[in-house]
């Protein structure tokens, strides 16, 4: 029988899909903007509320109950009702949308991001907005299990049907290498590579390119940070393959790298901003003309007239 110490309250039924899905309750904490406690707190009433526990909170990390694996789903299906039923009550007006919740690139975090948010609270007073920064392959794996409402990501293929797809920009490969250095001609720097992993869609897209360019580079370094490669060309320890905005998203260093012109066959990416088909009416299209004009102010603008050279290799607004 169910307990009668608590209600099934829909920020339970939140708090306890959250921490499934980061398998930690401190995880969940950050992403839901709560404390640790109260996190502890709603999952205590939730499971008394259905009168079973649902957490292993021994575990780590922390594991469903075969109690919590069967109330997952239905936890899930109830949070998705629940948000279809706010964003048709929405439908008249996006400004007036309850939650936004947003997943970007870390590429767009240094000034992008920030005037994006900016932006959007001014004209969207009453809205909660929560924000995911990562790497593309998990903020779509958030758009497909409902964690997020829009993700701002690279195109990683064909879109899968049940997305709505607003192209933004697109950029170029190029070579970074530390200041003073001067290409010769055509050929790849005679420096140790550093590769961006091939774990990440954008390691993979770059390996593939050097593969039917016919090029192999020893590496020494496969790194997944921005931070951590502009650090090590700046410092002289080799040289790599990044995009624009790779490169701006580390201010300390932009200083000490120089950009060139990828000497092999262009390479380009696109990113756009991604959300569920007929779910949010017309806010994916707004905020996605917003993030456009801001690209265009913070990125392609200034870039181009750095190096001019980039806008005949592909950066541009889509």
């Amino acid at each position: 029988m169910p307990g009668n110490a608590s209600k099934i309250t829909l920020w339970g039924i939140e708090v306890f899909v959250a921490v499934a899905q980061e398998e930690s309750l401190s995880a969940a904490a950050r992403r839901l903007g709560a404390s640790t406690s109260a996190v502890s707190q709603q999952l205590s009433n939730l499971e008394a509320a259905l009168g079973t526990g649902l957490l292993n909170r021994r575990t780590r990390p922390v594991s469903l109950t075969p109690a919590g694996e069967a109330f997952r789903k239905r936890a899930q299906s109830i949070l998705n009702e629940a948000a279809q039923a706010r964003n048709e009550l929405a439908r008249f007006d996006h400004l007036a949308l309850p939650q936004l919740r947003i997943g970007m690139i870390e590429d767009f975090d240094s000034s992008v991001t920030p005037a994006l948010l900016s932006l959007l609270a001014e004209e969207m007073a009453g809205t909660r907005f929560l924000l995911e920064t990562g790497a593309s392959h998990r903020l779509f794996d958030l758009l497909e299990s409902r964690a997020l409402d829009v993700v701002v990501a690279t195109e990683m293929g064909a879109a899968a049907r049940w997305m709505e797809v607003y192209p933004l920009m697109q950029e170029p490969f190029v070579m970074v290498v530390p200041k003073g250095w001067q290409p010769e001609g055509h050929a790849l720097p005679g420096l140790p590579f550093i590769r961006y992993t091939t774990r990440h869609h954008i390691g993979r897209v770059i390996e593939d390119h050097l593969v039917r360019e016919n090029r192999v580079l020893a590496h020494r370094f496969e790194l997944d940070s921005y931070h951590a490669i502009m650090a090590l060309v700046a410092g002289g320890a080799g040289w790599s393959i990044l995009t624009p905005l790779g490169v701006s998203h580390v201010h300390r260093f932009r200083d000490k790298v120089e950009m060139h012109r990828l000497p092999l066959a262009p390479l380009t990416r696109s990113i756009s901003l991604f959300a569920r088909r007929e779910v949010l009416a017309e806010t994916p299209e707004a905020v996605a003309t917003r993030l456009r004009k801001l690209l265009q102010e913070r990125v392609v603008a200034p870039h181009v007239k750095r190096h001019a050279w980039l806008e005949g290799d592909g950066l541009r607004l889509l």
